[in-house]
């Protein structure tokens, strides 16, 4: 059995105590993140829930002992009944009724306390019944170690889709001042007659979509800090952003390289093979309903009992200790079925859960290929964009100067500046898809650990 990255949440909490910002950046809020987030609380509770039910598991191979009192009083004695008569005044009709005198005699009072004691000595099904809930106990921790790992990715999405709107926005004010000075030069240049007034309202109509973009993108933005206050409970107006400088390079490592370790390191495919463990060692369990079981049970038993009087003489009474042991054998020998029809529902179990880690196993091969892919991809696209850039300021220069001297018009000098500004939110996108990609594909070899995002907080300023 593999061992996968164990108890990632002492990790996460050890590492990002011992490195605590008290500023808003991607370190700090996903502390706040590990304290408030729900995802994450209700995540642990599941898990301490269904630890308890191994510990239930577990009991039925450990003694139980009981302890049991009583007391009791005992009274009787003879009853003496007479029969007199009652005449009703009104009807003058005359009845017998019975009255009982009671005449109990003192009672008297016995009392007790008993011990027991009971040991399972052979019964494989609740040993191998056991075996399967310690087998689950671990694919839930493991469960628990992805579920904090996709709180690392959740909090580092939602970080940078801030980021990515804050660029978005200020791209889109300087398209929109851009686009106002150009409104106010083509004014200027149709009132000496320069241009026709077509070119005002081409240029008119850049302005209002401008602006009308910088509206909608700004309410994109207020979301998008939602979003992030959704994780983490607390309000970040502010937050520190990428530096320029932030390296884009290709993936270390051959993507076979990727391939094995996450074959040895994968979560998801850690928490499958706990799981078909479990539904092996649950069908031996149901296997061994078959068989008998011997158990031990002992008792010892301390009455106390008061003497009965018989006319002046006492018989019985007084007090008694009595101990007891056995061995008992119990041999099922017919359940209606039952028994046989538990032991094939476990095999079908077991081959749901060969089944569902045979399709993880595909899936990752899938997942960490797509992942590796992406992260070159990005890199190669960022590099694009960068060039992309440079060309379309270029172009819009020439087409501006072209515009100048007259053999431009305004249209083409708005799309040559549309281009540019496309140029650089496409850019700023890539770097974005650039950094969560490459977290995504530690997460999906299983490796991503609170360390990346220390690594990574260092490339961020205020």
């Amino acid at each position: 059995m593999r061992k996968p990255a164990k108890y990632i949440g002492i990790l996460v909490l050890g590492c990002l105590s011992s490195s605590f910002s008290y500023g808003d950046d991607l370190l700090s809020i996903l502390q706040l993140a590990l304290d408030n987030d729900p995802t994450l609380r209700q995540a642990q509770a599941s898990y301490r829930e269904n630890r308890e039910s191994m510990i239930q598991s577990r009991s039925s191979l450990l003694p139980s002992a009981q302890l049991s009192a009583s007391t009791t009083r005992l009274t009787s004695g003879p009853t003496d009944s007479s029969y007199p008569s009652f005449t009703d005044p009104i009807t003058g009709v005359t009845t017998t009724r019975r009255i009982d005198d009671h005449s109990f005699r003192p009672g008297i009072n016995n009392h007790g306390w008993t011990m027991g004691l009971n040991q399972s000595v052979v019964n494989l099904a609740s040993w191998y019944n056991f075996q399967s809930a310690r087998a689950r106990d671990k694919a839930a921790a493991v469960n628990l170690a992805a579920q904090e790992q996709g709180l690392i990715m959740r909090v580092a999405a939602a970080y940078f889709d801030v980021l990515r709107a804050i660029d978005t926005v200020d791209t889109n004010v300087q398209e929109e001042e851009a686009a106002l000075r150009s409104l106010e030069q083509t004014r200027q240049r149709e009132e000496v007659g320069l241009v026709a007034i077509t070119d005002v309202f081409d240029s008119q109509a850049a302005y209002d979509l401008a602006q009308n973009t910088t509206i909608l993108q700004r309410d994109i933005l207020q979301s998008r800090y939602e979003a992030l206050e959704a994780i983490t409970g607390q309000s970040h107006p502010s937050i520190e952003v990428l530096r320029a400088d932030f390296p884009i390079v290709q993936v270390d490592g051959e993507l076979s390289e990727w391939e094995y370790e996450a074959e040895n390191s994968s979560l998801a495919i850690a928490a499958a093979e706990y799981n078909l463990e479990a539904s092996k060692k649950n069908l031996k369990a149901r296997k061994s309903d078959h068989l008998p079981t011997v158990s031990f049970s002992g008792g010892y038993n301390h009455n106390v009992t008061a003497p009965i009087v018989n006319q002046g003489v006492q018989i019985g009474g007084g007090a008694f200790d009595r101990t007891s042991m056995a061995l008992n054998l119990t041999i099922p020998i017919y359940s209606g079925g039952a028994i046989s029809s538990r032991r094939r529902a476990a095999e079908y179990n077991v081959i749901s859960a060969q089944e569902s880690l045979n399709l993880t196993e595909r899936q990752l091969t899938q997942n960490i290929r797509n992942a590796y892919r992406r992260v070159n991809t990005d890199a190669l696209v960022i590099a694009q964009r960068q060039q992309s850039i440079t060309s379309a300021q270029s172009a819009l220069d020439a087409t501006e100067l072209g515009a100048e001297v007259g053999t431009r018009n305004i249209v083409e000098v708005l799309r040559a500046r549309e281009n540019l500004y496309r140029a650089l939110r496409e850019y700023a996108d890539a770097r974005y898809n650039y950094v969560v990609d490459s977290l995504t594909l530690r997460q999906v070899a299983g490796i991503l650990t609170p360390q990346d995002i220390i690594d990574l907080n260092e490339w961020l300023q205020q």
